[in-house]
């Protein structure tokens, strides 16, 4: 029997996740706080933290709680209601606030937090790299892109042996669609079949990562950029510094020019006092004529004044915030960089993903007040403080040297502005936009012909079906309306895979296995297709959701694992 699956809080979000499931055959019911129209079958109708609404749902006998609303306050209230009818549910919460999902991880046995701007962010990120990623997998400690090859005559891999791409290392096959049968990958690999026109190949990448360390050449127009900062920020303190310093020459030529029996020394001395305020050596000017005690008095205004604006941006840059700043600014990259326009939860998660594989970044943030300041700037990214659909600030991000723009900012429209901005100022960069609506997303992408619009809840709500469906998952996909999942299931003495060769229950069970972790170590390739399942092993696998089936029969959801 399927297990039951709640999915409460039907908003965007909620309402893909609950189609996704029922698309792939899982029995599930919906609570909804208002009515959906055309959706009647499968549908509760009440308050979300009700104990009316969930017993409605059969929290009793429900095997998995989604939890989907786009309140973190509500979705704990609805947790706890949940685990005080029915303590050992499994549920998966979506949370805006990753410090305390992780807590609650640790502290609740069978919860999962999940945060669509986490899984969003990767694909973000790999399409502003030019790879057009459909989904996600978390191997070896990092996250590998998965998209798919469509074979076509000029396509290099036409005509050849899937066997020749089975054991590359840099690569995983994921899944296999052949256009005139319906054979299984390790079939198809196992019987050295040729790749057709037609047959499409799901697989995953290894990701790239940047060299860290910075060479001279680096670190040399790192400190002329500082340097180009450092003078346009002190540009007005300079010019006041100057001022002084020629009004003070000018004065001590003056007088050592009108008498010539004034030495230089006594003269600049004077003339320090006279601006400064401080007075000395009054008998310099008391012996000169009238035009130069005139001079003398509107020196002595002037000084005032200017000496009074010295002392006002003296006092800025070392008591205020303005030398404190400079000091702890990032020195903006000049080329080969990427602009993340919108400092909130997406756009700070794909700061992380880039910086995390070597990249320089710039941040644009309107809002002075983002609360994600303070991690870009423990990152060293620069964040500029401006309009990002504005030109201007666009052009001082150096967008025209740029590797790729991302437009991520919470509002549809503006995105859409900052990225026909972008391509006006610079109409070859790369330019990724973020849409709420992934029907909007395809026509505007056909229409603008940027490189990626997505939809964060288009990326998002496959993982958290899969989650639903099979456990801690790994990674997932969509292909051809097909959803499939990446896990790793822990081999028991009653798992229908003990004892068989991976080839022969991959076959039967249409399964790709990824690799195998047995007696301290981890076994690929062709060594992992002959060997025998044992009780203790975790193999790691994709197959589509619609199998999972096969595991719930005879594998608790303790026993399937994450990497």
């Amino acid at each position: 029997m399927k297990p039951q699956i709640i999915v409460c809080g039907l908003g965007r979000t909620g309402y893909r996740i609950f189609s996704l499931l029922r698309q792939q055959g899982a029995s599930v019911v919906g609570i909804s706080n208002q009515p959906i129209p055309g959706e009647t079958l499968g549908l509760i109708v009440g308050e979300l933290d009700s104990a009316t609404s969930l017993l409605s749902a059969g929290i009793i006998d429900a095997h998995t709680l989604v939890i989907a609303a786009d309140d973190d306050a509500l979705n704990l209230a609805i947790l706890v209601q949940a685990r005080v009818l029915n303590p050992k549910i499994q549920i998966i919460n979506r949370l805006f606030n990753t410090r305390l999902g992780d807590r609650l991880d640790r502290t609740l046995p069978d919860h999962t937090t999940m945060s669509v701007s986490a899984l969003a962010a990767p694909v973000f990120a790999f399409a502003a790299q030019g790879n057009q990623a459909i989904g996600q997998l978390q191997l070896f400690n990092q996250t590998w892109p998965i998209h798919e090859e469509y074979i076509d005559a000029h396509h290099p891999w036409c005509n050849r042996s899937l066997s020749e791409l089975w054991d590359d290392r840099n690569r995983m096959l994921i899944y296999y669609l052949p256009t005139n049968s319906e054979t299984d990958l390790i079939s198809a690999v196992t019987q050295k079949r040729h790749l057709q026109i037609g047959d499409r190949l799901i697989i995953a990448t290894k990701p790239s990562i940047r060299n860290s360390r910075k060479t001279f050449l680096t670190q040399l127009n790192k400190l002329v950029v500082s340097l180009r900062q450092f003078q346009q920020h002190s540009q007005s303190s300079l010019s006041i510094a100057f001022t002084l310093i020629a009004m003070i020459l000018c004065a001590t030529l003056t007088y050592t020019t009108v008498n010539s029996h004034i030495s230089l020394v006594d003269s600049l001395y004077f003339s320090v006092g006279m601006i400064t305020g401080a007075g000395g050596k009054e008998e310099v000017a008391e012996q000169s004529p009238d035009s130069i005690k005139l001079l003398t008095a509107l020196m002595m205004l002037v000084g005032t004044g200017v000496i009074g604006i010295c002392y006002a941006l003296l006092n800025d840059w070392i008591l205020g915030t303005r030398f404190r700043q400079l000091l702890e600014a990032t020195p903006l990259p000049r080329k080969h960089h990427y602009i993340v326009c919108g400092l909130g939860g997406v756009g700070i998660q794909i700061i992380n993903q880039l910086h995390g594989h070597g990249h320089e970044v710039i941040a644009i943030e309107r809002d002075p007040n983002s609360r994600f300041l303070s991690t870009a700037s423990s990152l060293k990214i620069p964040v500029i403080h401006g309009d990002a659909s504005m030109a201007t600030v666009l052009e001082s991000a150096n967008i025209t040297r740029a590797e790729a723009l991302i437009a991520v900012t919470s509002n549809d429209t503006i995105n859409l502005e900052i990225a026909l901005t972008a391509k006006g100022i610079a109409p070859k960069i790369p330019a990724i936009v973020r849409t709420t609506d992934p029907h909007f997303a395809r026509l505007s992408q056909q229409v603008f012909e940027f490189d990626a619009v997505l939809s964060p809840i288009d990326l998002a709500a496959p993982s958290f079906a899969a989650a639903a469906l099979g456990g801690r998952i790994l990674g997932n996909g969509m292909t051809a309306d097909s959803l499939w999942v990446a896990l790793a299931t822990r081999i028991t003495e009653l798992h229908p895979f003990c004892s068989l060769r991976i080839k022969e229950a991959a076959m039967a069970a249409d399964f790709v296995p990824l690799y195998l972790e047995t007696n301290c170590q981890t076994i690929h390739g062709w060594d992992l297709l002959e060997t025998c399942l044992s009780a203790g092993d975790v193999l790691y696998l994709t197959m589509p959701a619609t199998q999972l089936e096969q595991l719930w029969r005879a594998t608790p959801s303790s026993e399937l694992m994450a990497s």
